[in-house]
């Protein structure tokens, strides 16, 4: 269950552990913990995409080592058997990168999902919120990473010859196609050579939910073999990949979500 209603959550409150894992592009100027700490979904803690990544990687939003992934989610206070739920109030629906990492580090995949629609459609719903900071205590939470979820640019290079998994891009089509200048500094224009676009927003409903399974399957059906399970997913900086894999599952429920993890962010690097 990759995904959880709202109507489910208001009645499941009291069993899941929420996270707020708002993240926005620098152009939009906003800050998402900011925002949480004036408003969010009662119990819920912030989850800093940028501080929880790896410090010592000059690319954004890389997996952290599996010590550091565990000092974190320790400190969070979430333990191995919690029923996660992760939102957020993001155009990106930057959730989406949380739960991967969950994935990734070996949480069971039943045990973590993203509330569709985030809190915009929370909001919108008028359903209960407030600004009280969560208490944290501390847990020791245990990883167990899953390698073969991620990809570098290695394997990107090689498998452009030899095919063995298709890439999909969830950036926009003018900078998938190079039409438009990259947002970050000293990254070209343009896209892996054979890989796919298929732009995130395009399965995403004006109210931030997903759109229907068959709606999904089609779009993906333009592209790639819907049994297929060796697909890796790209963007600019590993965020919105995670869209496109989180959707994917919904249509194919034997897929695990595979991120090239350092995205068009290193392999366009300047």
């Amino acid at each position: 269950m990759s995904l959880v209603t709202s109507d489910w959550l208001e009645n499941n409150l009291d069993k899941v552990r929420l996270i707020d894992c708002s993240w926005h592009m620098p152009n939009v100027k906003r800050n998402g913990y900011e925002e949480y700490l004036k408003e969010h979904i009662p119990g819920t803690i912030f989850f800093d995409l940028d501080k929880y990544s790896d410090a010592n990687s000059d690319l954004p939003h890389m997996l952290p080592n599996p010590t550091r992934w565990e000092e974190i989610v320790s400190n969070l206070g979430i333990s191995n058997n919690d029923r996660i739920i992760i939102y957020d109030n993001s155009d990106v629906l930057s959730s989406c990168r949380c739960w991967y990492n969950f994935i990734y580090f070996g949480h069971n995949p039943n045990l973590v999902s993203v509330l569709d629609g985030g809190f915009k459609k929370w909001k919108l719903e008028k359903k209960i919120t407030n600004n009280t900071e969560t208490k944290l205590f501390k847990s020791k939470y245990k990883s167990l990473e899953n390698k073969n979820l991620v990809k570098n640019k290695n394997q990107i290079d090689i498998n452009i010859n030899n095919k063995k998994f298709a890439v999909i891009d969830a950036r926009g089509r003018e900078r998938f196609e190079g039409k438009v200048p990259e947002p970050r500094k000293n990254v070209r224009s343009g896209s892996i050579p054979n890989s796919f676009c298929l732009p995130y927003k395009e399965i995403i409903n004006e109210n931030n939910t997903f759109k229907n399974i068959a709606e999904i399957s089609k779009k993906f059906e333009e592209i790639v073999d819907l049994n297929n399970d060796n697909m890796v997913f790209s963007c600019g900086s590993g965020i919105t990949a995670c869209v496109l894999a989180l959707a994917y599952s919904l249509v194919n429920n034997k897929y695990s979500p595979k991120i090239y993890d350092g995205s068009w962010a290193e392999y366009g690097k300047i």
